[in-house]
């Protein structure tokens, strides 16, 4: 059987969406017709999924978002663990959701696996939902027979990393969103309220401060050129954005962060946590090192350090050990690398990786949090100051017309 994603109208001609299982699309047509619905359209939901997985489809949303997979790779843990068939339980998956495109996208998942492939290479016909590290342990526990632990294990680490995104995204919002509302106020004020003001002030035809020549510069900069300081900004960041973009230049930007103070450390601990993460869950579901290596470095998003550990991927291939290995990639915490000597000789890596990574993420998020608890009064001041210097640029030709008078 395949999924089908169908649109129909009932008895009352209104539109209705849904997916179901057939044999064919003429089955599942005729099948809508006995419920006295009428076919619109019918496609087949593997198709629609991994084109909007891969990012070529136009419409929002088709890809699993980061919630979804935490809930499918939960729910679908759970149901493996209680001795269900891969098949049934990614069946009762898809009907626990009520998002009509990820029902589509796991019921294609189920067909490819009825058609006799496994669930790792049925998931990897949808690279925008599931990465390679989720893939290459679903295989790794498929292999070993332990899929509900490898899962388990996956369900844990995407939970970890959902919800520190949530928290940042959560501690941003306010001072961010104060910010913003911020910086309109003072723009139509600049706009339309102090240009007013200045004209009553210029007709006195006194000297002006510097404080009001600056202010009178800026609100006829604003007023006259706003298209074009909007056009500048966009410009700046396509720029950078295409500059990022080049392997050389976005090398070099990479390589750079490993010298600025507070970048570095955030850089290095979210990195060390990411590797060492990935590392403890592929070796844990029984991945070969080095081919757990290879994995791991291609989920750490910074390109020079992805290379030196492909280098050091290398060096493990042909014999070193993996400590000495993150010794010469140069740009790991020393406890990481204590704590790889001691899972080698223990024997019990993937356990230490583990703790090191759940210790690195915790560091990232103390560092995060406390930019953030600075963001908010350093924002308070940067607008006091900009509020404080139209006060000023307003209110010395004011007093001084009393004076005058």
């Amino acid at each position: 059987m395949a999924a089908f994603e169908y649109v129909v109208l009932d008895a009352k001609g209104k539109q209705n969406k849904g997916v179901m299982e057939a044999d064919s699309a003429r089955q599942l047509r005729q099948m809508l017709r006995d419920r006295g619905l009428m076919p619109l359209e019918v496609a087949p939901a593997t198709e629609r999924a991994k084109r909007s997985s891969d990012g070529f489809s136009l419409s929002m949303g088709r890809r699993l978002s980061a919630l979804d997979r935490v809930l499918f790779t939960r729910q679908l843990a759970t149901l493996i663990a209680s001795s269900l068939p891969i098949e049934e339980a990614l069946a009762a998956v898809a009907q626990q959701t009520e998002r009509q495109h990820v029902s589509g996208l796991i019921l294609g998942i189920r067909s490819k696996v009825l058609e006799g492939h496994s669930l790792a290479s049925s998931l990897r016909e949808y690279p925008g939902s599931f990465s390679d590290l989720y893939c290459s342990s679903v295989a790794a526990g498929e292999q070993s027979g332990f899929l509900d632990r490898v899962l388990e294990n996956l369900a844990d680490y995407l939970e970890r990393q959902f919800d520190s995104t949530r928290n940042v995204e959560m501690a941003l919002f306010y001072p961010v969103a104060l910010l913003l509302l911020a910086f309109a106020i003072v723009g139509a004020l600049m706009v339309y309220v102090i240009p007013d003001m200045i004209s009553v002030i210029e007709d006195t035809g006194q000297t002006l401060p510097w404080f009001t020549v600056l202010l009178i510069g800026i609100t006829n900069v604003l007023q006259d050129y706003w298209w074009a300081i909007l056009i500048g900004i966009a410009a700046i960041v396509l720029g950078i954005r295409w500059a990022l973009a080049q392997p050389a230049i976005r090398l070099r930007w990479d390589q750079q962060k490993f010298s600025l103070p507070l970048v570095r450390r955030i850089s290095r601990s979210a990195s060390a946590a990411r590797y060492a993460n990935t590392l403890a869950i592929l070796t844990g579901a029984g991945v070969p090192l080095v081919e757990a290596m290879n994995i791991a470095s291609e989920v750490v998003g910074n390109t020079y350090l992805r290379r030196r550990l492909q280098d050091a991927t290398q060096t493990v291939s042909e014999g070193m050990s993996l400590k000495v290995a993150l010794e010469q990639v140069g740009q790991f915490p020393p406890m990481l690398l204590h704590m790889v000597g001691s899972g080698e000789q223990s024997g019990e890596l993937d356990a230490m990786l583990g703790r090191v990574a759940t210790y690195q993420q915790d560091e990232v998020e103390r560092i995060v949090a406390t930019i953030v608890k600075l963001f908010e009064p350093a924002m308070l001041l940067i607008m006091g100051g900009v509020v404080l210097f139209i006060v000023m640029a307003v209110l010395l030709p004011i007093l001084s017309m009393n004076q005058l008078v």
